[in-house]
């Protein structure tokens, strides 16, 4: 299943970008003659309350949330390197403001954070992206910081120091590149934590707008007809939890690719 994952994953990433040219309608059409309408040739998952067709919002919905999860995993990387990179390297003062930061922060359960900067900002794909920045980019300065105390006692460090090269040289030229695997791996492990996030998010009627077609909405307009049309929350929730399964499996290969020793262990076993 593991090296399979990584071709799942690319399926459903085509899939979504593929989503005018796959979806067999418009995904906010509906026809009330066929609500609950159950899968068949016509309509591939069903139809669902309203007779809107339920394959066209999953695809749709994919294109979603993996535009939404990709931007805040690099949003938060991209913090998480630049401020921790600068403040760790410096020391001093900047670095145990950011360590005390970094406490403040996690000391919050990150989805309880997102759900209330998402109450008070208002739902909208933009600010579901600013609140679950806000509450990410910690994880990945944590994990910058612990590599640059790491390396910056490194000799060749200590040779490009003494040199003359500037800070902003050496944070680029040797410190960044021995922190691309490792951020590499833990971006693609963290993307499947916002995909659940924003998911849960939608489903609690604060991620994008009602007429964006999210998993996590249809989950929700699904739980209250269960009986008439399982269907409708079924196919999203399957979607989501492949998808967040083939993340994950996608992220253990790529640590396994990227660290020659668990490769060859991989490979002994």
């Amino acid at each position: 299943m593991k090296h399979i994952a990584p071709l799942l994953l690319a399926l459903i990433i085509l899939s979504a970008i593929a989503a005018p040219i796959l979806g067999t309608t418009d995904p906010n059409a509906f026809d009330l003659s066929r609500k609950f309408e159950t899968p068949n040739l016509h309509a591939f998952f069903g139809l669902d309350q309203n007779g809107g067709d339920v394959y066209s919002q999953v695809l749709y919905g994919a294109r979603t949330s993996l535009a939404i999860s990709a931007a805040v995993v690099l949003l938060s990387v991209t913090i998480g390197l630049l401020v921790a990179s600068a403040a760790t390297y410096r020391g001093g003062v900047a670095d145990t403001l950011l360590a005390r930061t970094l406490d403040m922060v996690q000391a919050f359960p990150g989805f309880l954070l997102a759900l209330a900067l998402v109450a008070v900002l208002g739902p909208s794909a933009k600010n579901l992206v600013i609140a679950m920045t806000v509450t990410g980019w910690a994880g990945y300065a944590r994990l910058v910081r612990g590599e640059v105390l790491h390396l910056k006692e490194r000799e060749y460090v200590r040779g490009a120091e003494a040199s003359g090269a500037s800070a902003a040289r050496v944070l680029i030229r040797h410190i960044w590149p021995n922190l691309a695997s490792i951020l590499a791996v833990q971006a693609t492990f963290g993307l499947a934590g916002v995909v659940l996030a924003e998911s849960g998010l939608s489903f609690l009627g604060l991620g994008v707008s009602a007429d964006t077609p999210t998993w996590g909405a249809l989950m929700n307009q699904g739980r209250r007809f269960l009986v008439e049309g399982p269907h409708i929350s079924f196919f999203p929730g399957l979607a989501l939890s492949l998808l967040v399964l083939s993340i994950q499996l996608s992220g253990e290969s790529l640590r396994e690719w990227l660290n020659p020793r668990e490769r060859r262990a991989e490979i002994k076993r």
